[in-house]
């Protein structure tokens, strides 16, 4: 019984983070390929790897900007790599994407060809090990290739600085408290990597910071893409508000109150390092 309620909560939970990755994906698609566009390649790449690609964000952004290349994606996600067939297929593009189950953690990776360009969006922070996988990455790429790290300035806000009305700066302090949590296990979040790239043996080339700003109006994406993100936050930080706090969050989710708001924006920053082999 605990065994068969475990697997449906962890495909539940599977399902509601690729849903936001998708929806990561719509709202910030138009950043996405202003990062592509921004890239300093000597020559379009042919081959490219896309590390921990998820739901395929970045597989199909690199797609659509270099329309010869194609793009090995890899994660550790049996599901998302599904994802990712699913959508190239319905895209008629199957023959331009491979995808490859592997934990990037390990010692040993998986072959990934000799690629010519690597991109790695918001995945390098989830490492154990980021020195060990940037040498991995060093030593993979082609004479000259270029590895493009992109990093969001964590957790997106949706929210004006004083909503809800009940609980003025309420997204502050959930996302606080949630920074206070990970700070544990994922000491990378936010760090700067270009001195860790220059570890590696990279020279960095371009860094560049996007500022996300992006009005609520123009998609209901965004705020199917707040609801997400804000109940996946409140399972994680629950114990830890206050029970005001709670109790103002849960009123915000309760009958998806969220949705029904007219003031929603996407507001966030996104840190681009590109790095040459």
């Amino acid at each position: 019984m605990n065994r068969v309620h475990h697997a449906g909560h962890h495909q539940n939970d599977a399902e509601g983070l690729a849903e936001i990755l998708d929806l990561d994906a719509e709202v910030l698609a138009e950043h996405t390929a202003a990062i592509t566009a921004w890239l300093p390649l000597k020559t379009p790449p042919r081959q490219i790897v896309d590390l921990g690609c998820g739901t395929g964000a970045g597989t199909f952004a690199l797609i659509d900007r270099f329309p010869d290349a194609h793009v090995t994606a890899v994660d550790a996600s049996v599901e998302y790599l599904q994802r990712v067939l699913t959508k190239a297929c319905a895209r008629g593009i199957e023959e331009r994407v491979r995808t490859v189950q592997a934990d990037l953690d390990d010692a040993t990776w998986p072959e990934l060809g000799t690629p010519d360009l690597v991109w790695a969006s918001a995945s390098m922070h989830h490492m154990a090990n980021p020195g060990r996988a940037l040498r991995a990455v060093h030593d993979a790429l082609a004479p000259d290739g270029l590895f493009a790290v992109v990093e969001l300035a964590g957790q997106p806000r949706f929210l004006p600085e004083d909503a809800p009305e009940d609980a003025p700066g309420l997204e502050e302090r959930v996302h606080a408290a949630v920074d206070r949590l990970h700070s544990g296990h994922m000491p990378h979040r936010g760090a700067d990597w270009g001195p860790m790239l220059t570890a590696a043996g990279f020279t960095v080339e371009g860094e560049r910071t996007i500022t996300v700003n992006v009005e609520g109006s123009r998609s209901d994406a965004i705020g199917r893409y707040a609801l997400g993100v804000l109940r996946r936050v409140r399972g994680v930080v629950a114990e830890t508000l206050s029970p005001e706090d709670l109790a103002a969050l849960d009123r915000l989710l309760d009958t998806d109150g969220i949705l029904r708001r007219d003031d929603l924006m996407v507001r966030t920053e996104r840190a681009v390092w590109a790095a040459r082999r």
